[in-house]
């Protein structure tokens, strides 16, 4: 896949080559015609993107091409909708069926007319490339042809991974001292509430420090009131009300219910209540204006209990009109031998490296200033260059666009590693730029949005898995940020703001997608992607009327659903439509299901979808509300036949749910789903997440998925499971999260043998579960959350054989811990929360690396 706008449209046409082989010459010859010039003129988009050329009537030429790919795809996909209309009412009589062929044929006729009209354009757009395009193209002289790896895109091998370079046990280079000071000022017995200021330019490293702090063992159990929210240069000061209430309260429906009918004050009210009287920390991240401090601090209690807040900007000014009980921390740029240091433990590569490969890497690292962010994204490119020449090449290469101004060196390390980046990887890279800056962003929303765009290509391989090696990758080339992880595998990442800012430009030259403005109430009318991060009203008071766009994404929670009604013609194109919609009525209106070639539904703060969703073949991924909020899904849900991903807490029975035979991922399933409905049919179903789950509930039938891998399991409170034997056939289950009541655990037989991550919580287990739980031979993840009310636990001889990360959390009653000599011999991580009464751990574990607490069930 080198375009995807232009590779999708050769595909489609190639589609409708076939489908419709009887279809006139004329129209056939065109579209052939089409297809082939397309496929020809992919390699000159591939070449002038390889080559970053800046030319305009280059790049007008790209345009061209792409548009004329776009509005082909729209003419056939129009005329497809037509034909499933014409199915859907049927043809029954020989009149009638006459009458649909007549239609078909003018269908048909238009189709031919619209295509010769593309095919002229593209004759014309040809005809200046002859002329002028390709003498211009090969004179410029920027971009890969002075990189290593000079070959096309197409040409190299993008090494997909499955794995990530995990940097939570990384020490923080250069800043431990920092690290030090800052926890003393944190932890000191001073009981007045006091600001720690960290400032700095962007890419020195704050948000790191700061995280690093605020996930500390001593800062976790001295602060037990924590929250964290990112304000930028934007902001709203409800929004960051509201965030910080939600992140000490939790995330449900009820709570966010309250909090949209208060007012300003009434938050500032609501969360002083919250605060008050505990010993809280707050971080308070990317402030760029003085004044966003100002408008929360009034809401911060200071009841002398010792509380921190923390505030991160790039603003010296911020700091400096700090109080005299204030502390601020300037991050200064790393040290040569620390630039190295940090150089050398982000490398992937940890073969010691030859003396001439070692000068180039030691004069480039020098470049960097001293900014982290530029030297592990120099760490990241190298580390996919393998010989002398290569790094020789992009040493020249900085050597020629550097100058000595920093903000040139950072801003030419980042675009050479974009530049660097395969075609596929590039566009699934560039799509992180549509969410809003500083946005946490859930690793499978952004893997199903690639999806459904068409950046990941279709093979032998799952896509999902094909799409998650892409975004290891970007993690791996030090792209992209971890947030957070579970069960070894990346939950949550973001972008960092300089690289976003990369991101954004590069996209609107290429015009990938674009954001509106709604001061200048302006977006580019060539992007086919849309976001909207606030005042979606006045952005739907455009004219779009001539647009065909692909993806359409409301990243603020001020859309009317209503809206739907009146723009449905324009969205009919649409693969994705996003609707952060926290605002608004209870239920999509009927219209959705004109949206025929939607692959992407996300939408919150809705009761009912509409039984037109059944129309919607084409979709891939249904993500339905937040924070447990139950949906009643439509009968016709399970004639989605190519649905991938079902995420919608529903709490009635979806009957014939095994026909959706496609169905990789279902989560949020609150009834009893299996009463009466055998899943046999869910072959490729993944996992699998089921809540308020209660004794007399039906779970036999989850034997039925062979191919579940992942599995979710929670009761009602003081709920307990049903006789856990119905997972004995589930012989590639791996990772199994159980929240409530156990009565008792199987002790002998194949069950479970193949788990390798395993959750217990609020079992209610009285006896001791480690003796049966050390046989499970695979496991290596292991967390026990309030699931024991005994006294002592014993891992015994040879238990626990390949264990790597043990969490013990809220098990009030536990005093004592044996554990054998040769029990956990792999123990590399080790969390010990809220057990008061034992007293010591086993001499061996303690050195062990600590674990922060686990999180919630939602980034399973």
């Amino acid at each position: 896949m080198v375009d995807a706008i232009v590779s999708f449209a050769v595909q489609k046409l190639g589609d409708f080559l076939i489908q419709e082989a009887n279809v006139r010459l004329s129209v056939k010859g065109n579209v052939f015609w089409l297809q082939s010039q397309l496929i020809k003129m992919l390699k000159f988009l591939e070449y002038a993107e390889d080559q970053q050329v800046k030319d305009p009537m280059v790049l007008h030429y790209v345009f061209d091409i792409r548009n004329i790919a776009n509005e082909a795809v729209a003419i056939l996909e129009t005329y497809s909708m037509a034909g499933d209309q014409r199915e859907d009412h049927g043809c029954a009589s020989r009149l009638k069926s006459c009458t649909c062929k007549c239609r078909k044929e003018t269908k048909l006729y238009n189709v031919g007319k619209e295509i010769e009209s593309l095919r002229q354009r593209l004759e014309a757009i040809a005809r200046e490339r002859d002329t002028y395009v390709i003498r211009n193209i090969n004179n410029a002289g920027e971009g890969p042809s002075n990189l290593p790896n000079n070959q096309s895109a197409r040409d190299r091998k993008l090494r997909i991974t499955d794995s990530f370079v995990d940097d939570q046990d990384l020490t923080f280079v250069g800043n431990q001292d920092a690290v030090k000071r800052l926890l003393a000022e944190l932890l000191k017995e001073e009981p007045r509430r006091s600001v720690i200021f960290i400032y700095g330019m962007g890419g020195l490293g704050k948000t790191t420090l700061a995280r690093n702090i605020y996930t500390s063992p001593n800062i976790v159990s001295t602060f037990k009131t924590r929250a964290w929210i990112c304000v930028s240069q934007e902001y709203n000061t409800m929004d960051l009300l509201m965030d910080i209430i939600k992140s000490i309260r939790g995330c449900n429906k009820e709570t966010i219910d309250l909090l949209e009918r208060m007012t300003e004050r009434d938050l500032q009210i609501h969360l002083r209540d919250q605060l008050k009287d505990h010993k809280y920390l707050l971080v308070i991240d990317d402030v760029w204006q003085r004044e966003a401090w100002e408008s929360l601090k009034r809401a911060f209690p200071d009841d002398k209990k010792g509380s921190r807040v923390i505030i991160t900007t790039r603003k010296e000014d911020v700091s400096e009109r700090a109080d005299d009980k204030d502390f601020a921390h300037r991050l200064h740029f790393l040290s040569k031998a620390e630039s190295w240091d940090l150089f050398c433990r982000k490398r992937l590569d940890n073969r010691t490296m030859a003396p001439a490969m070692e000068r180039l890497a030691r004069d480039m690292v020098d470049k960097c200033g001293g900014l982290p962010l530029a030297i592990v994204v120099l760490s990241g490119l190298l580390s996919h260059k393998k010989d002398l020449e290569e790094w020789q090449q992009v040493k020249d290469h900085l050597w020629h666009n550097i100058t000595e101004a920093g903000t040139s060196q950072i801003s030419h390390i980042l675009s050479l590693s974009y530049n660097d980046l395969p075609t596929e990887l590039r566009q699934c890279f560039l799509y992180f730029g549509i969410f809003p800056e500083n946005q946490v962003v859930h690793s499978d929303n952004i893997i199903w949005l690639w999806m459904a765009e068409g950046l990941v290509p279709r093979g032998e391989t799952r896509m999902e898995d094909v799409a998650e090696g892409f975004l290891n990758e970007l993690i791996r080339r030090n792209l992209i940020q971890v947030r957070h992880t579970f069960w070894g595998k990346v939950t949550e990442c973001r972008i960092h703001g300089l690289l976003r800012d990369l991101v954004v430009k590069k996209a609107l030259e290429i015009n990938f997608f674009g954001i509106y403005d709604p001061i200048n109430h302006s977006i580019s009318p060539l992007c086919l992607r849309h976001a909207i991060h606030g005042e979606a009203q006045k952005y739907l008071s455009l004219d779009l009327s001539k647009t065909k766009l692909r993806s359409v994404m409301f990243l603020h929670p001020d859309f009317s659903n209503t809206n739907l009604i009146k723009f449905h013609k324009v969205f009919q194109h649409l693969y994705v439509l996003y609707l952060e919609n926290h605002s608004v009525s209870d239920e999509l209106p009927d219209v959705i299901g004109s949206l025929s070639q939607l692959k992407f539904l996300r939408v919150t703060d809705i009761s009912t979808l509409p039984s037109s969703i059944g129309k919607l073949k084409n979709l891939q991924t249904i993500h339905v509300n937040d924070y447990g909020q139950l949906c009643q899904l439509p009968p016709e849900t399970v004639d989605l036949i190519n649905l991938r991903h079902l995420v919608a807490p529903y709490s009635k029975p979806l009957k014939r749910v095994s026909k959706l035979a496609s169905l990789q991922v279902l989560e949020g399933i609150s009834c009893d789903q299996w009463k009466d409905d055998d899943p046999v049919g869910l072959v490729n179903l993944r996992k699998l997440s089921m809540y308020d789950i209660k004794e007399s509930y039906s779970l036999n039938n989850i034997s039925s998925l062979q191919n579940l891998s992942t599995l979710v399991l929670s009761c009602k409170p003081d709920e307990s499971f049903p006789d856990l034997e119905f997972l004995s056939p589930c012989q590639h289950l791996h990772k199994l999260w159980l929240d409530g009541g156990i009565k008792k655990l199987p002790s002998s037989g194949p069950l479970l043998d193949s788990i390798t991550m395993l959750v217990l919580q609020y079992s209610n287990l009285m006896d001791d579960p480690m003796p049966i739980l050390g046989k499970l031979p695979n496991l290596r993840n292991l967390d026990f959350v309030a699931a024991y009310g005994g006294r002592d636990i014993t891992c015994n001889d040879n238990s626990f054989c390949q264990l790597e990360f043990l969490r013990l959390d809220d098990l009030p009653k536990l005093d004592s811990w044996h554990l054998a000599t040769s029990s956990m011999p792999l123990i590399k991580g080790l969390g010990i929360h809220d057990c008061p009464k034992l007293k010591e751990i086993p001499e061996r574990l303690k050195d062990v690396p600590m674990l922060e607490r686990l999180q919630g069930i939602h980034l399973v």
